[in-house]
């Protein structure tokens, strides 16, 4: 996979993280809080290796 591709693929992940994190807030039907701090944790690492491939 190229970096290019690599930093698409992170790009979309973040994405997708953002709208799952927006909707769990609203939601009252699982542990919304440690939903979040997991997606949260994911999102910091995929963050990090975007500003790493960039």
């Amino acid at each position: 996979m190229t970096d290019q591709q690599e930093a698409a693929v992170i790009t979309e992940a973040l994405s997708v993280i953002d709208k799952a994190l927006a909707e769990m807030f609203r939601r009252e039907l699982v542990s919304s809080g440690e939903v979040a701090d997991l997606l949260l944790d994911v999102r910091s690492l995929l963050t990090a290796t975007a500003s790493t491939v960039a």
